[in-house]
């Protein structure tokens, strides 16, 4: 929209809506930032200026001359802030640093119970994050944020877990604030599956606008990803799929009086218990996916059944959201294609044909780094809006 165009009483884009410009990472001259935006040359000049001062965008070598000397190109400066981003499972911890890119620059992952409780959690994770940033001597003013991924229900407005049923004592804790008393920063919290729907959008299919990431491990969620912008609902709670009550069909060898919730017939705790209800020693997800890669005849077709129960549910959301593709993660999708085959045998078939028409099924491409790598997209996104950008250089100023 051109300057002459814009709406009475409505302010020219600032400095933040020109990074926008620049965030697929290509090199632009301030002309060709003036075709894109139609705004004055002299407007963009100033925006351009204001974020090479900011160290936000920096010079990227010259343009192609028509004539006299070449324009100077700008981009997109991805160090110029750091992100600490956090993956916390029901028994690991995955703490790393990263750009406003969301390219992970260092990352370790160790053993922590969430049960352990908020305090003793977090205290690890705050060690873990200034050890990071120590051993590659980084200034802590480089920190712009941290983003933290949990194994259950968040309040996204306030990062407060809520009523978490395998985190006991994280029911409303104020994360933010605890992490904040070490680290003066913007800190987001958000669930596991929305954080794991981040990341692998943006690793592996970064041109997809429509997807939805399903977990299948200890317990089921999805993360949805529609337009472009994960879905949280109202109160943070889109995606509860665990919770969808599984549809009686009659190519299902579950009874019709079985209706249960998904997540109590195809979770990993789940199979594990049908499998000891088979006399096989199965105590957990962990023990389910052993088998599974051991060649487990029992353990593969309930992980195949457990697919087309999750399928069940699936079909209904594809006929309603509409995505391009389906992601599966979590311990029970990586064990082998068994839970894949089974989503895909029911999707297919249950879902309306223009719906499936160019559908994609997957496992995940990013595997376990997705979580981690979707925490800290979601401060770099956070941090770069721009309102925030323009915040940001004004203060500067």
């Amino acid at each position: 929209m051109s300057e002459t165009e814009r709406q009475p009483g409505t302010s020219p884009p600032g400095a933040g809506d020109l990074l926008q410009l620049l965030l697929d990472g290509q090199a632009r001259t301030k002309a060709e930032l003036v075709h894109l935006t139609g705004l004055a040359r002299s407007t963009v000049s100033s925006r351009v200026d204001a974020l090479l001062s900011s160290g936000l965008v920096v010079p990227a070598g010259e343009g192609a001359s028509t004539g006299g000397r070449p324009p100077s190109r700008v981009a997109f400066h991805p160090t110029a802030g750091l992100v600490l981003a956090a993956d916390l499972g029901a028994s690991h911890a995955t703490v790393a640093i990263s750009d406003l890119s969301g390219r992970i620059l260092a990352m370790t992952t160790s053993g922590l119970d969430i049960a352990a409780g908020p305090v003793a959690v977090l205290d690890a994770v705050i060690a873990e994050g200034e050890s990071l940033l120590t051993h590659d001597g980084v200034p802590r003013s480089r920190l712009v944020g941290v983003g933290i991924g949990v194994p259950g229900p968040v309040e996204h407005s306030t990062g407060r877990p809520y009523n978490p049923p395998i985190m006991p004592g994280w029911d409303r804790f104020d994360v933010p604030g605890y992490v904040q008393r070490t680290f003066d920063v913007p800190v987001l919290v958000d669930n596991d599956v929305n954080v794991l729907a981040l990341g692998e959008q943006a690793t592996s299919f970064p041109d997809t606008t429509d997807l939805i990431f399903v977990k299948v491990a200890t317990g089921i969620g999805a993360g949805i990803i529609a337009g472009g912008q994960l879905q949280r609902g109202a109160q943070g709670s889109a995606g509860d799929m665990g919770h969808v009550r599984v549809p009686y069909s009659v190519d299902s060898p579950h009874e019709p009086g079985e209706e249960r919730d998904l997540e109590a017939m195809a979770s990993g705790t789940a199979i594990a218990a049908a499998l000891r209800e088979q006399g096989i020693a199965a105590d957990s997800s962990a023990d389910v996916v052993e088998l599974i890669r051991s060649g487990n005849v029992a353990a593969i077709e309930a992980a195949r059944q457990a697919g087309r129960d999750v399928g069940e549910v699936l079909a209904s959301v594809v006929n309603l959201l509409n995505p391009s593709i389906i992601v599966l993660g979590g311990s029970i999708a990586r064990a082998g294609e068994h839970l894949l085959a089974g989503v895909r045998e029911v999707v297919y078939r249950r879902s309306i044909p223009l719906a499936t028409q160019h559908l994609a099924i997957v496992q995940t491409q990013t595997g376990e780094r997705a979580a981690v790598v979707g925490a800290a997209i979601m401060v770099a996104r956070e941090v770069l809006a721009p309102g925030n950008v323009d915040a940001y250089i004004a203060r500067r100023v």
